[in-house]
């Protein structure tokens, strides 16, 4: 009698932990010894190495996690009560949180239905006299389209905060995202493509007057001194996760390598009629999630428990109609394609350990399960 399939998980952590247990053993008791557990030189370090790695000229200034990543981003950028800013409802709620943080207005634009990302030929209807940034979300590890959205913010003199949660390691014509707007804002979230052992965000900008601004305000404000210079807040990293992540971050090319492998291997083995979000053109995707689109997403999950695969819904709910944001006033039929997307996107597992044969797996169930 033949064993039973081992259960696949929609993402652990664990095997990667296994393979650099030493280094991150090693990292934890360095700062453990050192008498420093906030804001010490192991964030400076970390922020220095990942700046470089973005391969621009720019300051790094790690926060808390990548929600404040970005309503620090908008308030060092002057934006809050009375402003508006532009961005995607099929997103995670993060997102909108952040702009709510810094005082601001979400203002909802709907997305391509090919690429799930904002559709910048919906872009210039939204604007009005009190809109101020445009916040697109680099979805699953693809990328926003830049290139039009940087266009219509230089004529109408709006700022740009990318929202690079999930696009850690994706490039748009051969530049990392994160690097094109005023501000690039990454969540090092567990299940992130560079995840911490925790929580933890970052800021990327090539403004020094912004950088000393987001370094003042996720210290309640302060300067050198203890003395609010403007208003601020509560968000830093600590010693710990940016030592863990600064070990993590060695190895972050070659993990993204592994996460295309995979990618691949899906391509390869899933039915040319199981629809997926299409790649941004010049688009290097990272491959955060590998996403496809459910013509029956109920009876594939129902598949995919019975095989014991894991999945996820991202996201299962347009923010523009959940309860907490009634007070915009929308209604549904307001963003027709990120409402139809919501009721069939399904995330496979997808990570760097992931087998070929694990893979292979997850796309039998998903063939036969119709997609």
């Amino acid at each position: 009698m033949n064993a039973p399939a081992a259960p696949i998980a929609m993402f652990d952590y664990r095997p990667e932990l296994t393979r650099i247990r030493a280094e991150i053993d090693q990292a934890i008791r360095e700062v453990l010894d050192s008498g420093t557990l906030i804001l010490g030189p192991r964030v400076r370090q970390f922020e220095e190495n990942f700046a470089r790695w973005l391969g621009v000229p720019g300051q790094a200034v790690a926060v808390g996690n990548g929600t404040d990543a970005i309503a620090c981003a908008l308030r060092a950028l002057g934006i809050g009560p009375g402003d508006e800013v532009l961005t995607v409802a099929n997103t995670a709620i993060p997102t909108t949180s952040a702009i709510r943080m810094a005082g601001a207005t979400p203002v909802f634009v709907d997305v391509d239905p090919q690429t799930c990302l904002m559709d910048p030929a919906l872009v210039e209807p939204r604007i009005t006299r009190r809109t101020k940034a445009l916040l697109p979300v680099h979805l699953f590890g693809n990328a926003a389209p830049l290139g039009s959205l940087l266009e219509i913010a230089g004529r109408y003199g709006l700022k740009v905060v990318e929202d690079c949660a999930q696009s850690c390691g994706t490039r748009y014509q051969d530049r990392a995202t994160g690097t094109f707007g005023d501000v690039g804002c990454f969540s090092f979230y567990p299940t992130k493509n560079l995840g911490a052992y925790g929580d933890g965000g970052l800021c990327f900008t090539s403004d020094s007057a912004l950088e000393e601004a987001i370094r003042q305000i996720r210290v309640y404000g302060c300067g050198q001194t203890y003395t609010a210079e403007r208003e601020g807040v509560n968000s830093r990293l600590d010693e710990l996760q940016a030592a863990i992540l600064d070990v993590k971050l060695r190895h972050l090319p070659a993990s993204l390598v592994e996460r295309r492998r995979v990618a691949g291997w899906y391509d390869a083995y899933l039915s040319p009629s199981i629809a997926r979000p299409r790649p941004a053109p010049g688009v290097e995707h990272s491959y955060h999630l590998y996403v496809i689109l459910a013509d029956d997403r109920s009876r594939l999950i129902e598949a995919l428990k019975a095989g014991q695969i894991g999945y996820g819904i991202h996201y299962p709910a347009p923010i523009h109609l959940m309860t907490a944001y009634r007070f915009l006033g929308h209604q549904p039929g307001d963003l027709p394609h990120t409402e139809q997307l919501a009721g069939r996107v399904l995330s496979l597992p997808c990570y760097p350990e992931l087998s070929e044969e694990a893979v292979r797996r997850v796309a039998e169930v998903v063939n036969q399960g119709g997609g």
